[in-house]
């Protein structure tokens, strides 16, 4: 009964437009994850023994310290030193050769039930058309098994040359995917099981498996999903208490950006349901730069977004609606890190093509890499892509004031969870394997 009463207070409160807040999140919209698979994915996660040289991990890339991601426009991988903001290119012959092309997407509740589609431009999603339970950029190689849609999103990283796998002469898991994808997989399952810790883990937690040897791929990728859909599951945002009925949950700035947001804003004509995502894909015009990622053969620094997974014109510059939990925690934001704040992603939301004119290069989080300093923005010389890019834009502009910005901004940084910076898990100070943890 209260919470009906709730609801009809929201209904009164907010104007006819900005009736359609969401429910809130609870538990059971979630995938309850089994705590001692968690355990094993977490001390994977942060353990190298997944990379091809062993000098990366996951959490390199989705760090705690930085809202499961590192604090860059566009990623330092296989190859760099460091962490986050202070991460380098590395040096000599084992320096990276090109920069990630995309901003890596923080992994907040990744694990919720209603996802069915994952990255920036949703090239992994449910679906049985290779009889494994996914469309994938592994097709009918990917193994049976996987448990999630976010088990699934693990292997990925795993075999990308520029993320954690190497190239194809520095070591056996970037020769294999020289290959094929799945014949990368057997070599770093082989890694892991026969790592005496890890073996007699395995047996312990899984059910099907009986001795170290019988641990596959799919065993490793439903750990590492175990512990990401546990570890950044967060619901208990000051707008997710007041969702809840707690009225003063929200300062009087934030519940007027809320009021915007669902409102004359329109911000949730995409940022839709209470996961704050259409899981839809559109196009924002967001500033280019970086090596771009392509469809095949495609030989200009550019990034088409959704085209290069579907092959259709309609479906060019456009990427997929992010989650907005904790998004005061992962800047920059947009596919590429374009915009180091929140105000300015919003004012770019709010009028692109005016946002697009006044952005400037210093804005990107780009480590200097001297030597791929003319590829960085050798996009925007590319006058007919760059008009092509300007063209496609799927979000009407809103006129609103400097006030209604700073309360939207408010709104935003009302999101993040009050005990999202102490998580269940955290970073493990060691690893199984004796790497260096990051």
């Amino acid at each position: 009964m209260n919470r009906l009463f709730h609801i009809l207070a929201l209904c009164i409160a907010l104007p006819a437009s900005a009736a359609d807040v969401p429910r809130p999140l609870t538990d059971d919209d979630f995938i309850a994850f089994d705590p001692e698979k968690a355990k094993i994915g977490q001390l994977l996660f942060y353990d190298k023994i997944l990379s091809g040289n062993r000098n990366i991990s996951c959490g390199t890339c989705h760090h705690h310290d930085l809202g499961g991601s590192d604090g860059l426009s566009l990623g330092i991988g296989e190859g760099g030193e460091g962490v986050g903001p202070e991460r380098h290119a590395g040096t000599g012959p084992d320096r990276i050769e090109k920069r990630i092309p995309r901003n890596a997407p923080a992994l907040w509740n990744l694990g919720a039930k209603d996802i069915d589609v994952l990255f920036h431009d949703g090239r992994l999603s449910v679906s049985d058309i290779f009889g494994n339970g996914f469309n994938s950029p592994a097709e009918e190689w990917l193994p049976e098994g996987l448990e999630t849609i976010l088990a699934a999103q693990a292997l990925f990283p795993l075999t990308a040359r520029f993320e954690m796998a190497g190239a194809p002469r520095e070591n056996e898991v970037g020769g294999a995917i020289n290959d094929r994808i799945d014949n990368a997989w057997p070599i770093i399952t082989l890694a892991v099981r026969t790592n005496p810790d890890y073996g007699l883990m395995f047996v312990k937690a899984f059910d099907d498996i009986n001795k170290p040897e019988d641990v596959e791929i799919v065993d490793i990728a439903n750990a590492l999903a175990a512990f990401m859909g546990t570890e950044w599951k967060n619901h208990d945002s000051p707008f997710d208490l007041f969702l809840a009925g707690d009225d003063t949950a929200l300062t009087p700035a934030a519940k007027n950006g809320m009021e915007l947001f669902y409102g004359d804003a329109g911000c949730a004509s995409c940022h839709s349901s209470p996961l704050m995502s259409d899981q839809k894909f559109h196009a924002l015009a967001l500033p280019a730069f970086g090596p771009g990622k392509t469809r095949r053969f495609d030989l200009q620094p550019r990034d088409v977004g959704r085209m290069g997974e579907s092959d259709r014109l309609e479906d060019a510059y456009r990427f997929r609606t992010p989650m907005l939990r904790n998004v005061a925690l992962t800047a920059p934001y947009g596919h590429n890190g374009a915009y180091p704040t929140l105000e300015g992603i919003v004012r770019h939301h709010l009028d692109p093509r005016t946002a697009l004119d006044q952005w400037t290069r210093d804005q990107a989080r780009l480590p200097s890499v001297p030597w791929l300093a003319r590829a960085d923005f050798a996009v925007q010389y590319q006058h007919r892509e760059i008009a092509r890019q300007r063209a496609k834009i799927d979000i009407t502009p809103r006129d609103l004031s400097d006030n209604d910005i700073a309360d939207l901004v408010a709104f935003l940084e009302s999101l993040t969870g009050k005990t999202a910076r102490n998580l269940p898990l955290g970073r493990p100070e060691t690893v199984p394997s004796g790497l260096t943890v990051d």
